[in-house]
């Protein structure tokens, strides 16, 4: 039997809340309860880098399968089509347990669960991106896509504030990742009934524009190479700040009682940002919209180093989050562009990118920081290389959209023969 198929703001809050859950819990949580795992001693920096990385790996696997998917389905000789409410269902099942899993002392136990929290995400990530933009392009209203994404940044106020109190608290990371796990299973059983496979797609508006309508690709592969390579820089970019920035700021401003909100005003610029990309208007060089916001990110992973004190660390905090989910909303919609019949397998190379990116961050700060005179030298050195990929990707992306302007041919992209 096929269900109604939702409104698009139940669509679109729907799809917050899964953002909220896979990433803002299943992945972000992390970082502001790293100073409490920290000064228990269940962790020292080189475990948390390896904790870390192991998330953002298993992300990596995670967008890789779901890259993979139709071909491994082809060659086993299964139907390529995937129930992707269902796997949206099942990943934030598992963040949800994952996440409780992480509140028993079993530390041998942690890398294996932060993996496996990194492949929820992405799965979760991949198809709540997949189902909502499509629904949202077929109810004419697309630029609404970009509430999903303040999600993430819900998510992270959440945490951050959260652990903020279990700090006043003097309480242990255990009571924080046990409360995590239970705000995530409830926000998951909110969504539940949204992600049904039973609800039929909704008639397009006309005018709206679907992947069926659209020709097989808008670009060469030299456009989607330099899209993805600039994509991946992001994940570097930003990943040394976002997960080790309460640590840094302790060390930076020992004793401050500000030092726990640094990571909530991330969360709020996440979640500004994602709000003001769904209030742009629609036309215009998604590539260009994009090395804006590397430029913006660039600048607040400079601040801090540049100003080493709370202003800066507050300026920087809301500028690395303002841009955050606006990349990625950007980013796939502009791979709705360009591979329209591809889309979703397409945006999971993408995000198999900007995981591999991920995964080197945290190693090379912990290797920067056991090199250096001190910790503060290694973290600023592993921040200015952030900084300056961020300013790479950003000219990756005004060349590309130098040498390919929308609507050109992809043989735009390749030299002429003389």
């Amino acid at each position: 039997m096929t269900a109604r198929s939702p409104r698009p703001l139940a669509i679109a809050l729907a799809g917050l809340v899964a953002l909220a859950v896979a990433m803002g819990i299943g992945r972000f949580a992390f970082t502001p309860l790293l100073p409490l795992m920290l000064a228990e001693g269940a962790v020292d920096l080189a475990g948390a880098s390896l904790l870390a990385s192991a998330n953002y790996f298993g992300y990596l696997v995670g967008a890789l399968a779901c890259t993979f998917q139709p071909w491994i389905w082809r060659r086993l000789g299964w139907a390529s089509t995937v129930n992707g409410p269902a796997l949206v269902r099942g990943g934030l099942v598992a963040t949800a347990l994952l996440t409780l899993g992480m509140a028993l002392h079993l530390p041998w136990a942690w890398t294996l669960l932060r993996f496996a929290a990194g492949v929820a995400s992405a799965v979760v990530f991949l198809y709540t991106t997949g189902f909502c933009l499509e629904r949202l392009a077929r109810h004419g209203v697309p630029a609404m896509g970009a509430l999903i994404y303040v999600g993430p940044g819900a998510g992270i106020v959440a945490s951050g504030l959260a652990a903020t109190a279990l700090v006043q608290m003097h309480a242990h990371a255990a009571l924080g990742w046990l409360t995590f796990g239970v705000i995530a299973a409830l926000l998951t059983a909110s969504v539940w009934q949204v992600f049904d496979a039973r609800a039929g797609l909704p008639p397009p508006v006309a005018g709206a524009g679907t992947a069926a309508d659209a020709p097989a690709a808008q670009g060469g592969a030299g456009a989607l190479t330099l899209l993805t390579v600039a994509y991946g820089l992001a994940g570097i970019g930003y990943i040394i700040t976002a997960t080790f920035l309460p640590v840094i700021a302790r060390q930076a401003l020992p004793g401050s009682p500000w030092l726990d909100l640094f990571w909530p005003l991330f969360g709020v610029g996440v979640m500004a940002g994602a709000i003001a990309a769904s209030r742009l208007p629609a036309g215009g060089d998604l590539r260009l919209r994009l090395a804006a916001c590397y430029a913006i990110q660039a600048v607040g992973v400079a601040a801090s180093l540049v100003s080493p004190t709370l202003a800066g660390f507050a300026l920087g905090s809301l500028l690395l989050g303002l841009p955050f989910t606006a990349i990625t909303f950007f980013a796939m919609q502009e791979v709705r562009r360009v591979r329209p019949l591809h889309a979703t397998s397409t945006m999971g190379l993408l995000t198999a990118a900007y995981g591999l990116g991920q995964i080197v961050g945290p190693p090379l700060a912990a290797w920067l920081v056991a090199r250096s005179a001190s910790a503060a030298a290694g973290f600023d050195a592993s921040l200015w290389i952030a900084t300056a990929l961020l300013v790479l990707g950003a000219a990756l992306y005004v060349a590309l959209a130098r040498l390919q302007p929308i609507g050109s041919p992809p043989a735009a992209m390749l030299p002429r023969r003389g």
